[in-house]
C-alpha cells in the first residue's frame, strides 16, 4: 500500500522549510531536460514537484531521493521554484514518519553513526586523527593563523587519508603555523541535513561550533566542498560565522604570495572536474584551474561539460551512502568524457568525486587508462 503524506501535512512541512515556492511551478520541463538521472534512466523532477503542489507525494517512492542536489535544475527554473530547498522537506517528512525505501535504508545506519561516532564510517572517533601521525601536525591553537579541517572521509578513508595527508605536507611546506582539532570535529552534518535528518544536523552543526568557539578558531581550511558550503551559508543560520576557505582558494593564495615554489614538473595531461558543492553551489571555479596552470609542465584540458554545466559525480543529496546500480552512475559517465579528451589524470577537490571516480574507473576496466588525484596531491609532488 502506498503512504501518501495527508495534503496538508505535506504542504505545511514544505512552506515551513522554504519550500513553498513549490506552488510557483507552471511545468515547463526544463529541469528534466538538465537533470543528470536523464542521462542514465527516467526521472522527473516536474512530476515531484506537480504531486508535492497538490499534497500527493508517495513517500515510500524512491523517486524523491534520487535528487542529489546537484544545483543544475536551480539554474534553468524561470520561476525559481527552489527544487533541492522544497525536495529536502519531502525527504524530512519521510525522515519523521521513518519511511525509507530499500535504496534508502542505509540512512538509518549513517544517521546513528553519525551521532554515535560524528562521521558516517563508523570509525572510532578517538582515531579520528590518526592520518596525522609522523605528519608534523599539532593540535590547533588560537595563536595558528588557521584551522585545517579535513573532515569524515580524509580523516578515516584509506584513499582519501592521502589527501589529508599532501595537504599537511604542502602547508608544512609554506611555512603556514596550522593545527587540526582532532576527536573534537565531527562530520559538517551537510549530507546527512539533505536527506531530511534535520535533528542530526543540528547536533552536530552545534558540537562543532562549540569547538570552533572553545579554540579560539577564526579561519578554517577545508578539503571538502561540503564542508565549505555548511560552514560558509549554514552554519550563520546558528548566529555564528567564521572565515571558510577551501584548498583551491588556499593554493592559489599560498602561490600567489609566494609562500609555496613548486618544483620540477609533472608532465602530464590533465583535466578538471568542478564539483557541485564547489561550483554551482559557491561559485568557485577559476581557483583550481589557475592553480594547475601554475604547474610546470601540466597541459591542462577541458572536458565537454565544465564549470556551470559540470556533470555531477552522483555523490551529494546523501548519494553517497545509498546503492546506485551499475548503469546508472554519473560519475561512469564523467570517467567517459576525461577519457575521450585525452586526459592521464582527472583531477578535483572533493571526497565524494574521488570516492566515485576511483570505483568507475576500476569497475570499468579503466585504472590503467587514467589516474584520480585530488589537487593537492598533484601539488605536493612537486614539493
Amino acid at each position: 500500500m502506498e503512504t501518501i503524506a495527508p495534503f496538508k501535512e505535506i504542504i505545511t512541512e514544505i512552506k515551513a522549510h522554504g519550500g513553498d515556492a513549490f506552488k510557483r511551478c507552471f511545468q515547463c520541463g526544463l529541469c528534466d531536460s538538465v537533470c543528470p538521472w536523464n542521462r542514465v534512466t527516467t526521472f522527473s523532477m516536474r512530476k515531484l514537484v506537480r504531486e508535492a503542489t497538490f499534497g500527493l507525494t508517495d513517500i515510500e517512492s524512491e523517486e524523491m531521493w534520487r535528487c542529489t542536489t546537484c544545483g543544475r535544475c536551480p539554474q534553468v527554473c524561470p520561476r525559481d521554484v527552489k527544487q533541492i530547498e522544497s525536495g529536502v522537506a519531502l525527504r524530512r517528512i519521510a525522515t519523521e514518519y521513518g519511511v525509507f525505501p530499500h535504496s534508502v535504508r542505509p540512512i538509518k545506519t549513517i544517521a546513528g553513526s553519525l551521532v554515535g561516532s560524528g562521521n558516517p564510517l563508523n570509525e572510532e572517533r578517538s582515531k579520528r586523527a590518526d592520518w596525522a601521525r609522523g605528519l608534523s601536525v599539532e593540535p590547533f591553537s588560537k595563536e595558528m593563523e588557521i584551522l585545517y579541517f579535513p573532515g569524515c572521509y580524509p580523516s578515516y578513508d584509506p584513499r582519501m587519508k592521502r589527501v589529508a595527508a599532501a595537504t599537511a605536507k604542502i602547508l608544512n611546506a609554506a611555512g603556514v603555523h596550522f593545527g587540526i582539532l582532532g576527536d573534537k570535529e565531527v562530520c559538517c552534518g551537510e549530507s546527512i541535513r539533505k536527506t531530511g535528518d534535520e535533528e542530526v544536523f543540528q547536533r552536530l552543526a552545534k558540537e562543532n561550533i562549540k569547538a570552533f568557539i572553545d579554540a579560539g578558531v577564526k579561519r578554517i581550511l577545508v578539503s571538502s566542498p561540503h564542508c565549505y558550503h555548511t560552514f560558509k551559508n549554514e552554519y550563520p543560520e546558528f548566529m555564528v560565522r567564521f572565515e571558510v576557505v577551501h584548498i583551491t582558494q588556499y593554493l592559489q593564495e599560498l602561490i600567489d604570495s609566494g609562500r609555496l615554489t613548486l618544483n620540477g614538473e609533472f608532465a602530464k595531461k590533465v583535466t578538471w572536474h568542478d564539483p557541485c558543492y564547489l561550483g554551482r553551489h559557491n561559485g568557485i571555479y577559476d581557483e583550481p584551474r589557475n592553480v594547475l596552470q601554475a604547474v610546470p609542465g601540466l597541459e591542462l584540458m577541458e572536458m565537454p561539460e565544465n564549470r556551470v554545466a559540470s556533470l555531477c559525480c552522483g555523490g551529494g543529496g546523501g548519494r553517497i551512502w545509498m546503492e546506485t546500480v551499475k548503469g546508472e552512475r554519473f560519475c561512469d559517465l564523467r570517467i567517459d568524457q576525461a577519457v575521450g579528451v585525452g586526459a592521464e589524470v582527472l583531477v578535483t577537490a572533493c571526497p565524494y568525486c574521488i570516492t566515485n571516480f576511483e570505483d568507475s574507473r576500476v569497475t570499468m576496466g579503466l585504472d590503467d587508462k587514467i589516474e584520480v588525484k585530488e589537487i593537492s596531491e598533484v601539488i605536493s609532488e612537486l614539493l
